[in-house]
């Protein structure tokens, strides 16, 4: 059964960008590139290989520091923030890794426990440990709680790294290709259990991807990043009714 967007979007924006510029010598990669993310919103950010939506999603979570432009998060500009501040502020926004980057020295358990050590949340075991309950039940896999990461199948690894994504109750999620190195079925079954988690609990999406499957059902707004830019905007469906041959090209 497919899910259906059912999306709480209210104008009130949790994410802009404005004239975002990243260069690596001489190729450059982002040229005022702007975004705006309202709370409640799913945006994917549909780009080619090597298009600069590796280097943008860095650039959001401060992995890298952009030449020019602003990122404003909650009201907060992220080029401008120091350590403690981007840990601040990573804890109100879960990011995906496109390789999941579980731990496979730790359990299950103790990969979600990560987390909340990593950014000191003080609070009692039995708490922890409901918590990593909560957000395993929320990806369907509770019983996988002793298992080591090397147990786990693709589909099941990708879904630890949501439920720790969770674990935290993130406002907002950052999707680096989710859908990557996973089969068809199983790529369907990640992007619904993507689309559960947001009509759950109302949280906002960026969605890195080239996968159009993964961009028609788990968008309410595309944003096409073309030459560095923010090419053109708008639903899934104005989007393949465009005649515009560098938007047709992802529609064949």
């Amino acid at each position: 059964m497919t899910i259906k967007r059912k999306l709480n979007v209210v104008d009130d924006k949790v994410m802009i960008i404005k004239d975002l510029c990243k260069s690596f010598g001489s190729n450059h990669v982002l040229k005022d590139f702007d975004l705006e993310l309202k709370r409640g919103e799913s945006v994917v950010v549909l780009g080619k290989s090597g298009s600069g939506k590796s280097v943008l999603i860095k650039c959001i979570i401060g992995l890298l520091k952009p030449d020019k432009g602003s990122i404003q998060i909650f009201g907060k500009n992220i080029p401008d923030m120091g350590h403690d501040e981007l840990d601040l502020i990573r804890a109100k926004v879960g990011f995906l890794f496109q390789s999941n980057a579980l731990y496979d020295s730790m359990t299950v358990r103790e990969n979600l426990e990560f987390p909340l050590r990593r950014h000191w949340i003080e609070v009692a075991q039995g708490e922890v440990d409901e918590m990593v309950m909560d957000a395993l039940k929320d990806v369907g896999l509770a019983h996988t709680i002793d298992m080591m990461p090397v147990e786990l199948s693709g589909g099941m690894r990708k879904r630890i790294a949501l439920a720790r994504t969770l674990i935290l109750k993130p406002e907002i999620i950052l999707y680096d290709e989710p859908t990557t190195g996973l089969d068809t079925i199983t790529s369907k079954e990640i992007i619904e259990l993507m689309i559960e988690i947001q009509q759950k609990y109302n949280t906002t999406s960026l969605i890195i991807s080239h996968d159009m499957t993964c961009v028609k059902m788990a968008s309410n707004r595309v944003v096409m990043l073309i030459d560095g830019k923010c090419y053109i905007s708008g639903t899934y469906d104005e989007l393949l009714k465009s005649e515009d041959p560098k938007v047709k090209l992802f529609f064949e």
